[in-house]
């Protein structure tokens, strides 16, 4: 009973902070609204359920541009406790999907107290690049939407590339920094790509900064810079990036300095800096501009 008492109070409490978070952010909202173009988007962010300051620098895009559909997709949410599109679905009222391939974190989103409160449906698949537009028209979902968000620790660039039953006027997506701001590569496609089992360091995963810059101007977005943890890009769709500084991927690259390293019995060793690189340098990457996979220090000349 004591317990229960305890579990009752602490939820309450984590209701409390939420609410008293986002009206703080509102108010950062109506500072963002009157901002004009900034020098980096590191100004502009703030966080209340995303893992950095996505939630800051997305509500600036938006108090810049106007979104006829309010949907979003995003998969890579684990519980959905951290995600680029909680602030979407709690303050904007948006609609959207969220695709998570652990049965047991879709338990938990579906169980939320959110999942009645707002229009979320909640998917548990595994994405491939073959799969995901079935996924994503399975859930009703096509055409122009507001945001795109991955962040699936693989194939990102891949996945991106194959979508193509949405125009989402905002894409976020995760890049890793690990292989600099100079080529345009990415991890071999592979179906059954887990970074865990990728490399025990969990260093290996994803794409660069140029491979995501590649790809979306293929697609028709422009680049308009990283948050400040060095994680995640953010596209802007052409035909609505002129409140924007448009940057270059060596123009707007942001080195991360998060240390998620681990050793191989799988413990945190925090190796950081370019010593990361070394410990992933005899991997094979692929290279998009000469269409071949050779190992990173091939690349870099390590």
């Amino acid at each position: 009973m004591l317990f229960g008492r305890f579990f009752n109070q602490s939820s309450e409490n984590l209701k409390r902070a939420e609410a008293n978070s986002v009206l703080l952010a509102r108010l950062h909202i109506q500072r963002l609204e009157q901002t004009s173009i900034v020098r980096s988007l590191k100004e502009i962010e703030f966080k209340v359920f995303s893992q950095w300051g996505e939630d800051g620098i997305i509500q600036y895009v938006l108090s810049k541009i106007h979104v006829e559909n309010e949907v979003f997709i995003e998969f890579g949410v684990g519980n959905y406790r951290e995600s680029n599109t909680r602030f979407l679905l709690v303050n904007n009222n948006w609609k959207g999907i969220v695709i998570e391939g652990n049965p047991r974190y879709v338990d938990q989103i579906q169980s939320d107290r959110l999942y009645w409160r707002y229009d979320l449906t909640a998917v548990c698949r595994f994405i491939t690049r073959d799969n995901i537009n079935q996924i994503i028209t399975g859930a009703g979902i096509s055409g122009d939407i507001g945001l795109l968000s991955i962040d699936i620790d693989g194939n990102d660039y891949w996945v991106w590339e194959a979508i193509d039953v949405v125009n989402p006027r905002i894409v976020v997506c995760e890049y890793n920094s690990i292989f600099g701001a100079d080529h345009a590569v990415t991890i071999p496609y592979d179906p059954q790509f887990y970074i865990g089992d990728a490399h025990y360091s969990h260093l290996y995963y994803g794409c660069s900064l140029p491979a995501l810059c590649r790809v979306a101007g293929s697609k028709g977005y422009s680049f308009i810079g990283c948050n400040s943890a060095g994680c995640n890009a953010f596209f802007v769709r052409k035909d609505l990036s002129q409140p924007f500084k448009l940057l270059s991927a060596k123009e707007g690259y942001v080195s991360s300095r998060f240390r998620i390293s681990r050793d191989i019995s799988g413990r945190l060793n925090y190796v950081s800096g370019p010593d990361r690189t070394g410990v992933i340098a005899h991997l094979n990457i692929y290279d998009l501009e000469l269409g071949t996979t050779r190992p990173l220090k091939d690349l870099l000349e390590i």
